[in-house]
Parts: structure tokens; C-alpha cells; sequence
């Protein structure tokens, strides 16, 4: 089982360092080559960083609209969210209360139309 770890380990590291094995063996050493040797390595940095913020901005987006529609359980979907990614945001937009969302009189937070009290601040509405 080891030597199975060891050769997927080695598999996806000849993978990962695949772009520069390809510009390494030319022999031109002109700018060019290097600048797309530098996007190609630089990318595999880059793209798993931008998904983390995605990511976050994601959980801050539904622990805000979870909050604002009322929910008492918003860390429970900004757990969903955060283990399942997209699946779980498509699942709390389409579970989540409907309807507009509507500013508050006396704290000037967004809260739910039909909702009877801000889930901010405890203002009654008539």
C-alpha cells in the first residue's frame, strides 16, 4: 500500500513539474523562453489561490444573506459551503427563504420583507 502512495506521489509530481521539464530541455536561454516558463509555473501557484478567495467570498456572502433572511443556523450553511464549494451555495440558494430583502428603519441593515423583527438589531415592524 506504501509503494502505492510513493508512485502517486511520484506521478503527480513529474505532472506538476512537467512545463519546466518541457522548456528545460531546449538550450535557448532568450527572454521569452523564460517568461513562459515563469507564466506556466507561476499559474500553478496562482490559480489555487484565486479558488481561495472565491471561496471566502462565498462564505461571507451566505453567512451575510443567511443573517439578513433570518436564518439561526447561517454557520451551518457557511459550513456546507465551505466543504462542498458551488454544490453546497446552489443548495442554500435554492433552499433559502424567498423574497425581498429590505432595509431596517432603525439599524439600516438588509432584513427579509416578511420577516416580523430585524435579526440585527430586534426591531418590531408593524
Amino acid at each position: 500500500m506504501r509503494l502505492c502512495a510513493l508512485k502517486r506521489s511520484a506521478i503527480v509530481a513529474a505532472l506538476c513539474l512537467l512545463p519546466s521539464f518541457a522548456f528545460a530541455q531546449r538550450g535557448y536561454n532568450d527572454a521569452a523562453t523564460e517568461a513562459a516558463g515563469f507564466a506556466c509555473c507561476g499559474s500553478l501557484f496562482l490559480i489555487p489561490v484565486v479558488l481561495f478567495i472565491l471561496n471566502i467570498a462565498m462564505l461571507v456572502w451566505v453567512a451575510r444573506d443567511a443573517k439578513a433572511r433570518g436564518l439561526d443556523n447561517s454557520v451551518l450553511w457557511m459550513l456546507l459551503v465551505f466543504f462542498t464549494s458551488i454544490i453546497g451555495l446552489i443548495i442554500y440558494i435554492l433552499s433559502r427563504p424567498q423574497g425581498n430583502l429590505v432595509t431596517c428603519p432603525n439599524c439600516r441593515n438588509k432584513k427579509l420583507q416578511a420577516a416580523l423583527r430585524c435579526p440585527y438589531c430586534g426591531y418590531a415592524t408593524q
